[in-house]
């Protein structure tokens, strides 16, 4: 008993909370240093992070490793003391004022889960596509490029582009779509975007394919943070006297 009422004091306390920020901001700094002195981190962004943690040097990653460290002490605590408080305080009138803050630790909570489930099982490729070419997706699908149509004004410069692509598996059609300027193509949790496109000698265009698992998650955390945000803040706004 004594052992987790020692665990609770730890995590239900706000000086946890200021020393854990506090912590990550100094991790953060060093990261700062390390980053640009260290070759390493040129493919950071190409993989899955945690798969690259787990495959580069812990010389340069040590200040990340600590990072992830105290931004999931700092999750517990979040989780832990938004609890307390609505226990605590759920005989408490003003029901709406209390939760509002609750609500702003959800969305934050949300949003560490987004980028853990991006940091385990992200994807991101490019591919150079012709008319009539295909490339395969991670998922094992087919995408075919059929067409590439590219608009050019009077003045010689491209006005507007659209490619029209099909989805295969193994030799069944399952979908069509197009794409166009931020108009990218979805199917099965991966995102094909339009990032270039050469209009001659051959009509090409650069794709990039993405994998992001915790876009949802991070949506539902900004949504819930900015309501929980606006909801106290007109809240405390009507409390106040004039």
């Amino acid at each position: 008993m004594k052992l987790l009422k020692n665990f609770l004091d730890f995590f239900l306390s706000l000086r946890t909370a200021i020393w854990l920020l506090l912590g990550l901001i100094l991790m953060l700094f060093f990261g700062a240093v390390i980053m640009p002195s260290r070759e390493e981190f040129s493919t950071i962004n190409s993989t899955p992070l945690l798969g690259w943690l787990k495959d580069s040097p812990l010389g340069a990653t040590w200040w990340l490793w600590g990072s992830i460290t105290l931004l999931s002490l700092l999750a517990a605590n979040t989780l832990l003391c938004s609890v307390e408080s609505l226990l605590k305080k759920r005989q408490h009138r003003a029901w709406l004022l209390i939760i509002s803050p609750q609500i702003i630790h959800i969305g934050f909570l949300f949003i560490l889960l987004a980028h853990f489930l991006s940091s385990a099982g992200s994807f991101k490729n490019n591919a150079v596509a012709y008319e009539g070419s295909a490339f395969l997706l991670p998922n094992n699908l087919t995408v075919k490029v059929n067409d590439i149509n590219i608009n050019i004004n009077s003045s010689g410069y491209i006005s507007d582009w659209a490619v029209n692509i099909e989805y295969f598996s193994g030799n069944e059609k399952i979908k069509e779509d197009s794409l166009g300027p931020n108009s990218p193509s979805f199917y099965k949790g991966l995102g094909i975007y339009l990032k270039d496109i050469q209009p001659y000698p051959l009509k090409a265009v650069l794709l990039e394919v993405t994998k992001e698992p915790g876009a949802a998650w991070a949506l539902v955390g900004g949504i819930l943070f900015m309501l929980g945000t606006i909801t106290l803040l007109i809240l405390k706004i009507k409390r106040e006297p004039y």
